[in-house]
C-alpha cells in the first residue's frame, strides 16, 4: 500500500453498490495498482440503512446527500450506482468539480442527457479528469478473448451477429412494482436494463458500431401490485396496483457498419433463464459463441480446418495468458460474476494513473444510448428501419 491513494465516494448501496464495493475492496489485493483505492464515503438517502451498508461493505464514512460526497476533500472519484434518472445530474456535477467518474449503465435515460454527459466528460478530460461507463461484461475473460480473436482476423469478414439477454425475474405477474418498471426512473425496461449490455458487447467484440435497427417492444404485464413501501415510489400505499410504463421485452434487427446483419433479444420473461447472455458471431473464416451462464468458456470454430475434423472448439478461458486471469487462480479454476467489476476497477485506476482516457468512455455510452433510442423510435413506428 505504498502507492498514492485514490479516494472513492460511492453513491448507492443496493445491488450495484454492493458489487462495486466488493470490487474496490478486492482489486488492490490481487493486482498491483498504481493508485490504492480508499473507500472514503458511501451515500444513500436513509441514514440508518446507509450506515448499516457502510459497515457491511467496508466504507469509512457516510453521507445522505450526493452533493456532500462531491464536496469532500477525501473523494477523488465518484462512483454512480443510482437509478438512471439521476446519472446526468450527479456525473456532470462531479466532473465539473474535478472528480473522476465511474457511472453505471445505461449512461442516461435519454440521448439528450447522454450527450450532455459526454460533452462534460470531454471538457473534463482536457483538465486530466477521467470518466468511464460501467459495462462490466466487457471484462469477462472469455469476452476479452473473443474480441482478441476478431481483432486478429480469425473470423474474417463479420457477416452475422446474434445476441440475447434472457432473464425471468418478473415473469410472475404477482411480482411487485419497482423503480425498474417506472420509465421516469429507469428510462426503459428490458431494453435499457439488459439490452444495453448486448448492444455494447457486440459493438465491443466486433469493433463496429450499429448503424440502424428495426424493432418491436412489448409489455406483457401492464399492472403490478404495489410493494408495501410504495409510498416513496408512487405516492400510494401498499394496496392496489401500479402501471408498468416500460417494456418487458425488446426484439430488434440491426446492421453493423461493416455490413453484418444482427438479431437482438432482451427479455425478463424467459422462464428458466436467470442471466443468460448469449452471443454468436459468424464470419467468412470462423465463428465464436458465448453464454454467460457458462462464463469461463468460449466456443470457437476455425473455418480453415479440414471439414473432416472441423468443429466448434470449447476453450476454457482460465489460462494465465488469457485476459486478466493471470492475477487469479491456477488454470481450470473459474472466475465469477463479481470478477468483471474488479477488472473494471483495475482498468479505470490504471488509466487514471497513466493520464489516459479509460474505456468504455461516456462517448461509448452515448453511442449505446443512441441505439436504444433508435429501437424505441422504430418500435413506435411499426418496426420501421431507423438509422442511428
Amino acid at each position: 500500500m505504498t502507492s498514492p491513494s485514490l479516494g472513492v465516494g460511492l453513491i448507492g448501496y443496493a445491488f450495484m453498490g454492493a458489487a462495486h464495493s466488493q470490487a474496490w475492496r478486492t482489486a488492490p489485493h490481487f493486482f498491483d495498482l498504481p493508485l490504492h483505492p480508499r473507500l472514503s464515503v458511501l451515500a444513500g438517502r436513509d441514514p440508518a440503512r446507509v450506515a448499516d451498508a457502510a459497515q457491511r461493505l467496508g466504507w469509512e464514512a457516510t453521507e445522505t446527500d450526493w452533493r456532500a460526497v462531491i464536496a469532500r476533500d477525501d473523494v477523488d472519484l465518484v462512483d454512480v450506482c443510482t437509478p438512471g434518472d439521476t446519472h446526468a445530474e450527479i456525473a456532470i456535477a462531479a466532473l465539473e468539480a474535478g472528480k473522476h467518474v465511474l457511472c453505471e449503465k445505461p449512461l442516461a435515460n435519454t440521448v439528450a442527457e447522454a450527450e450532455a454527459m459526454a460533452e462534460a466528460a470531454a471538457r473534463a478530460a482536457r483538465n486530466g479528469v477521467r470518466s468511464m461507463v460501467g459495462f462490466t461484461y466487457r471484462r469477462v475473460p472469455a469476452i476479452g478473448l473473443a474480441r482478441q480473436l476478431v481483432a486478429e482476423g480469425r473470423l474474417g469478414t463479420i457477416r452475422h451477429v446474434r445476441a440475447q439477454y434472457l432473464q425471468d425475474w418478473i415473469a410472475d405477474p404477482a411480482a411487485p412494482m419497482s423503480w425498474r418498471l417506472d420509465k421516469q426512473k429507469a428510462g426503459s425496461g428490458a431494453l435499457g436494463d439488459i439490452g444495453a449490455h448486448i448492444v455494447d458487447l457486440t459493438q465491443h467484440i466486433t469493433g463496429q458500431a450499429l448503424t440502424g435497427v428495426s424493432a418491436m417492444l412489448e409489455t406483457f404485464v401492464k399492472e403490478r401490485p404495489l410493494p408495501a413501501s410504495a409510498g416513496s415510489l408512487s405516492g400510494v400505499g401498499g394496496e392496489g396496483t401500479g402501471t408498468v410504463t416500460v417494456d418487458d421485452a425488446a426484439v430488434f434487427l440491426g446492421r453493423f457498419a461493416g455490413g453484418a446483419v444482427a438479431t437482438f433479444e432482451a427479455t425478463r420473461f424467459a422462464l428458466g433463464r436467470k442471466n443468460a447472455i448469449r452471443i454468436e458471431i459468424n464470419g467468412s473464416s470462423g465463428s465464436l459463441a458465448f453464454d454467460f451462464e457458462d462464463m469461463n468458456v468460449l466456443h470457437f470454430f476455425d473455418g480453415d480446418e479440414p471439414a473432416e475434423t472441423a468443429g466448434f472448439r470449447r476453450i476454457v478461458v482460465t489460462e494465465p495468458g488469457h485476459p486478466y486471469v493471470g492475477n487469479w487462480w491456477p488454470a481450470g479454476h473459474g472466475l465469477g460474476y463479481e470478477h468483471g467489476f474488479t477488472h473494471q476497477v483495475v482498468d479505470l485506476v490504471t488509466a487514471i494513473a497513466k493520464g489516459e482516457d479509460p474505456t468504455p468512455s461516456f462517448a461509448d455510452g452515448l453511442q449505446v444510448q443512441r441505439v436504444l433510442d433508435a429501437v424505441e423510435r422504430s418500435a413506435a413506428n411499426n418496426s420501421s428501419f431507423t438509422e442511428i
